[in-house]
């Protein structure tokens, strides 16, 4: 993939602000006519720069006042044991994030939901219940300090 050159860059940062501005606005802020910037967009859609447009929610608008990193270590690190847990948790729609890790665990979650009792009843009838875990060690989030998904670009 060739590398991205100064407009791109600028396109990406405005979609990443802002996934519904107008062609028309963002030709303006990039200093591009429509239909060349509109091309630019395609193509980086096509080349999979772009992979999807979406609206973010705020958590607790929804109730999920809890976020949970959790750290887990498997009883083995076998790519059969990895995929098996890998397809049990990409299920659960309270996982938000999981990250095979390097270091003392194998995987960290992060998980929402709306309190303790939600989060224990998780734990008692989702994670506890896959085989061939070893250990799960649960952080709570005080507060969030910052959040993006936004990438430097």
């Amino acid at each position: 993939m060739p590398d991205l050159d100064t407009i791109d860059r600028k396109i990406l940062g405005h979609l990443q602000a802002d996934g519904r501005i107008t062609m028309q606005e963002l030709a303006d802020k990039v200093g591009l006519s429509v239909s060349p910037c509109h091309r630019r967009v395609k193509l980086l859609e096509e080349r999979g720069v772009i992979t999807r447009y979406l609206a973010t929610v705020d958590q607790k608008a929804l109730g999920l006042h809890v976020s949970v990193f959790i750290s887990i270590k498997l009883a083995r690190q076998k790519e059969e044991d990895l995929k098996r847990f890998e397809k049990a948790i990409s299920a659960w729609p309270e996982v938000l994030e999981c990250y095979l890790m390097t270091g003392n665990r194998d995987y960290m979650l992060r998980v929402v939901v709306a309190d303790l009792s939600s989060y224990e009843a998780f734990l008692k009838t989702k994670l506890t219940r896959l085989d061939g875990i070893a250990s799960i060690e649960s952080s709570f989030a005080l507060s969030q300090v910052k959040y993006s998904i936004a990438l430097p670009v």
